[in-house]
């Protein structure tokens, strides 16, 4: 199994997780949806990639690229490392992941 794409499905799951948190925290409507979305697509890349579907592996390179951009907005803006420094955290990870496994590939 790849661990790009373990690390992508994690990652999904951390996302999904956290918008759940910040609407029951801070009602964030927007947490909720961004995390509920993100999450999702980044599960539904890993598994469709794992079952044979290529362009799996690009919708959560994409979406993983997409995430790394808004939190670090949202780090900049807040200067608060939760959750933004933490999910930035994350997806950097993730995308170093994913990049070597492009790399590995080729």
């Amino acid at each position: 199994m790849n661990i790009a794409i373990i690390a992508a499905i994690a990652y999904g799951i951390i996302a999904l997780i956290g918008g759940i948190i910040g609407y029951t925290q801070a009602r964030s409507t927007a947490s909720l949806i961004s995390g509920i979305i993100s999450g999702l697509l980044l599960v539904a890349g890993g598994v469709l990639y794992l079952q044979g579907q290529a362009w799996g592996f690009t919708l959560a390179l994409a979406v993983t690229a997409i995430l790394v951009i808004v939190f670090t907005i949202r780090l900049v803006k807040t200067r608060k490392f939760m959750p933004a420094g933490l999910m930035l955290t994350l997806g950097v990870l993730t995308l170093v992941m994913m990049v070597l496994q492009i790399g590995a590939i080729a």
